[in-house]
This record gives C-alpha cells, sequence and structure tokens, in this order.
C-alpha cells in the first residue's frame, strides 16, 4: 500500500498494538514523533492513554500540534483512539480545566458519582447513524473500553455511536475524514479489526 499511514509517537500510547493490528490487515505503518512527517502523512492514527490534558501538553512539546491540526481541518484522514478522540474537543474537565485542541467544540467530562472508574472492559456500541466505519458490524456490537472521562460534543450530529454507562456517551465520533472511538480496536478482536480496516479503506479513497 503506498498510502503513508502514520501513527503519531508522542511519547505514550499503545502504538505497537495498533502497528501490530494494521500488520494484520496488511498495512504498513510508520511510528513517528517528526513533525515534518505527520505534516506530509496521507493518513494518521493517534492511539492514546492517560490523560487528555498530559496528552495535549506532550504534543506541544514535541511541536506536533501544528502539523496535526492541520492534516485534520484541511481532511486528510485521521483515526484517534481513546485520548484521541478526547483531544478533539475544546478542553477536558480532567484537572480542573486543560485545553484540548478545540477542532470541535465540546467538553471532555467524568463519569456520573456512583459510577465505577475507570470504565474498563466490553461494552455495546450502539450505532446512532449509519456510517462506513460500522461496515459489517452489527449494531450494539461490544468493544473494549479503558476510560475515566467521556467526550460530549456540541454538535450531536458528530455522534454516530454511543454507549451507556451511568450516562450516553459519545463512543465514536465522525466528520468527513475524520474518525474517532472512544474504545480501543486494537483490544476488540475482529470487530475491532474491522473498524481498522473500514477506516482505511475510507482513507484510501480520500485519494
Amino acid at each position: 500500500m503506498e498510502d503513508r499511514i502514520t501513527i503519531v509517537d508522542y511519547g505514550a500510547g499503545n502504538l505497537r498494538s495498533v502497528v501490530n493490528a494494521l500488520a494484520r490487515l496488511g498495512y504498513q505503518s510508520e511510528v513517528t514523533g517528526d513533525p515534518e512527517k505527520v505534516l506530509a502523512a496521507h493518513t494518521l492514527i493517534l492511539p492514546g492513554v492517560g490523560a487528555a490534558g498530559d496528552t495535549v501538553a506532550s504534543l506541544n512539546r514535541l511541536r506536533l500540534t501544528g502539523p496535526m491540526c492541520e492534516h485534520i481541518r484541511t481532511g486528510k484522514p485521521f483515526l484517534g483512539i481513546c485520548i484521541g478522540l478526547q483531544i478533539l474537543l475544546t478542553g477536558t474537565e480532567e484537572g480542573g480545566w486543560n485545553q484540548c485542541l478545540n477542532i470541535f467544540p465540546g467538553r471532555v467530562r467524568r463519569f456520573p458519582a456512583g459510577e465505577k472508574v475507570p470504565h474498563m472492559g466490553w461494552n455495546q456500541v450502539r450505532q446512532v447513524m449509519p456510517h462506513p466505519v460500522f461496515e459489517g458490524i452489527p449494531d450494539d456490537t461490544n468493544f473494549y473500553f479503558v476510560h475515566s472521562y467521556y467526550a460530549d460534543p456540541e454538535d450531536r450530529s458528530l455522534v454516530v455511536g454511543e454507549t451507556d454507562y451511568g450516562v450516553g456517551f459519545c463512543s465514536v465520533l465522525a466528520r468527513g475524514n475524520t474518525v474517532a472511538t472512544q474504545f480501543h480496536p486494537e483490544r476488540s478482536g475482529e470487530d475491532g479489526l474491522r473498524i481498522y480496516d473500514n477506516f482505511l479503506k475510507l482513507a484510501r479513497m480520500a485519494g
């Protein structure tokens, strides 16, 4: 495959698991923290673990924020995983208030009191809007989650998948060539691999 699939390395995240998942599907990818390579990429994937604020701070320190935002705003294919979804919003309530990338207006909120956090394990994704990323995946399929905060975008048309955990929250966000999942496809078996494959097929059609 000639298209450049670039996995953003900001010093955290389960990068090797994502590389291995793509390799199982026959895709080659490059892991890099080089801003020039990120800017030149055809397709970006940002896996994430930890806190959204810390992730943005690391991206800023490594001079990756500008290239990544430029990539998304110019309509190139982008897939965010877990924290990679949350940082697309305006900011996060984790640690008080931390600014995120503000690609889409919205807040990252803590789960309601009384719910065990982190939300860890398998949970269903309800397909609230048709999207090619769900091709071949039944509604209410289970995927693997690990997170203590959830994305709450202001524009509900961005939400193509929802999951319930004390509150209904956005578990799949999509707009144009940008797709992001709160769950970890690389830890979600064959259906998770299909999410990657569907996204990369969309990316290939983006030219």
